[in-house]
């Protein structure tokens, strides 16, 4: 019985012991080479860019595309049917990530052709590519932002109201962009929450009047809420009204 019991003790022992040993991590080291010449330069100052942007993505996707109303819809979307975690939030991430790229196409083509092409063929420089690249994205979003919101940020920033909207900077259109795309998601959430609300409404009085007080609402209710949202090809009419609210 001893025996046994020091062996389990060893063995429980050897993690910790692992664990507690010094580990010998690689190291990774990016490092450019000195040169003279003007394409080797030219090139690590590309790949420096690239880098940048990758590490960047994210931020840009989530603050200067479509993706913001999409999510924050398809999560009140599952709010009001009452599914808790269903669907899951790494599938609603990826529905609200291939919409966004759905409906940035035209946009992503634009950059594609007009900023990034004639960069890597050198006709241009990152300066030029830059600008290229911002002007579909302003105009965009100066599609979807309210001229309140756009305002409210002028006005904080102490900057006069400029001749065109194309003129203003991006650090003033992107945060009104995003003021301006969350409250259109609301609003397109708010007329989705309806039905389902009216239909747990209803649901909670009749379980009232029957004097099933104790049972729980949400038990009857969400069968039903499935039930017509799939009759009504639920997931089509999101997806399509989504897609109009962009169109302008």
């Amino acid at each position: 019985m001893m025996k046994k019991l020091s062996l389990i003790v060893l063995l429980l022992l050897i993690p910790l012991t692992a664990f507690g040993a010094d580990v010998v991590t690689p190291s990774l080291n990016i490092t450019l080479p000195a040169t003279n010449n003007p394409t080797t330069v030219a090139e690590s100052i590309k790949l420096l860019v690239i880098l940048t942007v990758l590490a960047l993505a994210p931020s840009v996707l989530i603050m200067m595309t479509s993706f913001t109303r999409i999510i924050v819809v398809l999560a009140i979307l599952r709010q009001a049917l009452g599914t808790q975690q269903m669907p899951p939030n790494q599938i609603l991430i990826g529905i609200a990530l291939f919409l966004t790229i759905f409906i940035m196409t035209p946009q992503i083509k634009t950059i594609y052709y007009n900023a990034y092409v004639p960069l890597e063929k050198n006709e241009i420089g990152l300066e030029d590519a830059y600008y290229r690249a911002a002007k579909p994205l302003k105009e965009f979003m100066l599609k979807q932002t309210r001229q309140k919101d756009l305002a409210l940020f002028l006005r904080i920033a102490h900057l006069k109201n400029p001749k065109s909207p194309q003129d203003l900077s991006m650090s003033i259109v992107i945060p009104a962009f995003i003021i301006s795309e969350l409250k259109t998601a609301f609003e397109i959430g708010f007329i989705i929450y309806i039905p389902f609300l009216i239909i747990d409404m209803i649901v909670s009085s009749i379980l009232m009047s029957m004097g099933m007080m104790m049972l729980p609402p949400v038990m009857i209710s969400l069968p039903f809420k499935l039930l017509i949202f799939v009759l009504a090809d639920g997931w089509n009419l999101v997806v399509l009204s989504l897609f109009k609210s962009f169109v302008r």
